[in-house]
């Protein structure tokens, strides 16, 4: 009996060492994952500046692209008011009208006196024009909010394209 016991015993010590063991073990793994390296850390800064590096040229972009269409979007907004205005004030005559001035159409009440251009946040003032040829035909919108923006027929009844500032 006395072996028995003493081999149970000795079983109990090495499992009693091995889980003791375990435990250190595993304390000593917990202890070392608990925060990041500076090596993880910086791996993580540069894919963020990776993406930023790629994400930042196409917002601007997009943002740009918003301005312009706006510009694009008010240029046909005062062609369609110097449209009614020729319509209802010339009875459709374009050789009398053959230029429209943005106080016509204000003073006409076919267009907001406060009219604002997007990409520079600046109202419209005199010198903003629609021209049309002897058939009515659009030919050019003029755009001033102190620079002048030149608009062809084509840009403004296609809704694409955006033009350079004229001098």
């Amino acid at each position: 009996m006395n072996e028995a016991a003493g081999m149970v015993n000795e079983v109990e010590v090495k499992k009693a060492g091995k889980s003791k063991f375990m435990q250190s073990v595993l304390r000593k793994m917990g202890k070392e994952e608990k925060g990041f390296t500076l090596i993880e850390l910086l791996a993580v800064l540069v894919i963020i500046a990776i993406i930023a590096v790629i994400a930042i040229p196409l917002i601007g972009n997009i943002i740009n692209k918003s301005r312009d269409n706006g510009d694009l979007s008010t240029a046909s907004q005062v062609y369609n008011a110097a449209r009614m205005y020729v319509i209802d004030t010339k009875n459709g005559d374009f050789q009398k009208a053959a230029t429209v001035t943005l106080k016509e159409m204000v003073d006409g009440k076919y267009i907001e006196k406060d009219i604002v251009l997007p990409s520079s946040k600046a109202a419209l003032v005199e010198g903003t024009q629609v021209t049309f040829d002897k058939t009515g035909a659009l030919t050019e919108v003029i755009l001033n909010d102190g620079e002048k923006y030149t608009f062809t027929a084509k840009e403004v009844l296609s809704a694409t394209k955006t033009p350079a500032k004229t001098p």
